[in-house]
């Protein structure tokens, strides 16, 4: 160390070769991130397994007209990075109470959708469940190895300690299941806003369709996204600052729209939840699956 820079460099003081050893057993012991490390840009697109016609546009806009009624579509939507993992913004239903309760058409399970829009269900490695409702929780279990993220404030508000619904907005059978992959070590409880789950991925609460629902931005080729779920319908939540009519806070669900989009690189890289119209408007590059930037 010091005694071999003090031999090299005779007659220069012994303090500036002490400091030069230190400095270079920090660097040695915390080496610097590599220069021009980024997070992996994702390919962002959304997969259609089911539609619910006839939906009333008044439980998804606040005020609609009460006449008013949409087909919805029902949607997961993979982040494939370069890599070829998958993480994917929620999970669909999967039991058949749901099925023979709601009677979507041109119903497939999550996972089959997903293999017909050309991606590997195994590869799923992560899943962010934006918020505990059946239509967006109950297919976690079509993806066994699949890690769940969950906002913690939302587990602990909806799912007892032996898996029984602390609320009505939960079905039972999802608090089963949820307590179950959590003492199994599966779910990830995320603590709080704006939180990098995965690099170039980060969840964000205040739409305030549930406790503590979440929605997902996410870095891409073409800037960052966000995929909205319910905390934001439809394009006309959005476009004409309507609040959603199922939230618990209508000012903190038209805050969480605007900061939807500050975050995206446009807003046309918002992407709500429930809208066919995300298929018309990315353009489908085969029937029920739409690319961002194709």
């Amino acid at each position: 160390g010091g005694d071999v820079l003090m031999q090299a460099l005779p007659g220069r003081p012994w303090w500036r070769f002490a400091s030069v050893s230190v400095a270079l057993f920090l660097t040695a012991c915390h080496p610097r991130p590599e220069a021009g490390a980024v997070p992996p840009a994702y390919e962002v697109a959304a997969v259609r397994f089911a539609t619910i016609a006839g939906f009333p546009v008044r439980a998804l806009v606040a005020g609609a007209d009460t006449s008013r009624r949409m087909d919805i579509a029902m949607m997961v939507w993979p982040l494939r990075a370069p890599s070829g993992g998958i993480v994917l913004v929620d999970a669909g239903f999967t039991r058949q109470k749901f099925i023979a309760q709601w009677k979507p058409r041109d119903y497939v399970t999550p996972d089959s959708a997903l293999r017909a829009a050309g991606y590997d269900a195994a590869r799923v490695t992560d899943i962010v469940i934006s918020h505990i409702h059946w239509d967006h929780a109950d297919g976690v279990d079509q993806f066994p190895q699949a890690r769940i993220w969950l906002q913690r404030a939302e587990f602990e508000a909806y799912v007892g300690a032996q898996g029984e619904p602390l609320q009505p907005a939960i079905d039972s059978g999802v608090a089963v299941l949820f307590r179950r992959l959590h003492n199994e070590g599966r779910v990830r409880l995320i603590d709080g806003d704006d939180r990098e789950i995965l690099p170039g991925i980060r969840v964000h609460t205040g739409g305030k369709h549930t406790v503590a629902s979440q929605f997902v931005s996410v870095r891409t080729a073409q800037g960052v996204a966000v995929i909205t779920s319910d905390n934001a319908y439809l394009y006309e939540n959005l476009e004409q600052h309507r609040p959603i009519a199922q939230t618990l806070d209508s000012v903190s669900n038209l805050a969480a729209q605007r900061r939807m989009l500050a975050l995206a690189a446009r807003p046309s890289m918002v992407l709500p939840g429930h809208d066919p119209a995300v298929f018309t408007r990315l353009g489908e590059v085969r029937p029920g699956v739409a690319r961002l930037g194709k």
